[in-house]
């Protein structure tokens, strides 16, 4: 425990060793579903391989923070680079000394020199004091509604204030993302005519065959009519407390109208769906505000913390990654 510190960038040397202390204090084990996981956010993202810092003592890592390489385009296509703090390990011989803020810290200025322009993250009410202390300010809540499916669903809601589970349940409904997304010209045929007016993530057909194609988060995409043009919406079941909720990811093209979201209630058996905005009049979606993650950000390259106001996210921006 007296062995000298060093605070570095990851290395792709680092590789095996980072595994191994995630598998150690996080509890995978080899070939676990979250290795896969790691490494599908982490190494297969278009926006590029995820920058890291570990902690070294005696030629041992013992402890990793990673950050997950994003992107957004602004109102004028200005395209701007952005990380979300995401996973961390520390060796239970090394915790309790101040490793987790050493090298979240110690990224910040490697991350403004490349170009980075702000940190984000939606860290939950135990980790976001840790980050407010660290110069983090809370942009707000994202703003959600919920559309309940039957009356009945109303009493499982109220015992549903808490986290979702992570993985999904698999349902039968719509199609793969493979499937949906697989002709890239009409992909981007859709994006072209989905122009976004305030910050956002950077869409792409490479995004959307990454960011929806993991297996065991059992996305599934709902077409809206025979064409792609006419729209889509990703969603995932999945269960939060003793309800059971259709998260929609993203909705692209034309916004459903209400006869489609009683589709989406019909078909996932869901208690209710959960949405970003409050979706078409007449659709029944009610505002759900102590659902919504709490955004939090930490400016670099670029100045400045948004209002909720300037951002246009979606549920697929914001997910517990």
């Amino acid at each position: 425990m007296g062995s000298p510190l060093e605070v570095r960038i990851a290395t792709p040397d680092d590789r095996v060793q980072v595994l191994e202390l995630c598998r150690s204090t996080l509890g995978w084990t080899d070939g676990a579903v979250d290795e896969r996981f790691f490494v599908w956010k982490h190494e297969e993202n278009p926006f590029g391989a995820s920058p890291s810092w570990v902690a070294v003592a005696d030629d041992r890592i013992v402890g990793v923070r990673v950050f997950m390489r994003w992107g957004f385009v602004d109102a004028d296509g200005v395209r701007v680079t952005a990380v979300r703090a995401v996973d961390t390990a520390t060796d239970p011989e090394w915790q309790g000394r101040g490793i987790f803020r050493r090298l979240t810290l110690g990224a910040l200025p490697d991350l403004r020199d490349a170009g980075v322009g702000f940190v984000f993250n939606t860290p939950n009410d135990k980790s976001r004091p840790g980050y407010l202390k660290m110069g983090w300010s809370v942009v707000g809540r994202v703003p959600v509604s919920v559309r309940l499916s039957r009356p009945d669903a109303a009493r499982r809601l109220l015992g549903a204030r808490t986290a979702a589970e992570r993985w999904s349940e698999v349902v039968d409904v719509g199609v793969s993302p493979e499937e949906a997304f697989a002709d890239a010209d009409a992909v981007a045929n859709l994006l072209s005519g989905s122009p976004r007016s305030v910050l956002s993530t950077d869409l792409s057909v490479e995004y959307l065959r990454w960011r929806y194609r993991f297996e065991p988060l059992a996305y599934r995409v709902l077409p809206r009519g025979d064409r792609l043009d006419d729209g889509l919406v990703v969603l995932r079941v999945r269960r939060r407390g003793a309800a059971v909720e259709a998260t929609i990811c993203d909705v692209l093209g034309p916004e459903p109208s209400p006869s489609f979201w009683a589709h989406v209630a019909a078909t996932t058996g869901a208690d209710f769906a959960l949405r970003t905005g409050r979706g078409p009049l007449g659709a029944r979606f009610v505002p759900a505000p102590r659902l919504g993650p709490v955004l939090t950000w930490k400016p670099l390259a670029a100045p400045g913390v948004p209002a909720l106001s300037g951002l246009d996210l979606s549920l697929g921006d914001v997910e517990m990654f």
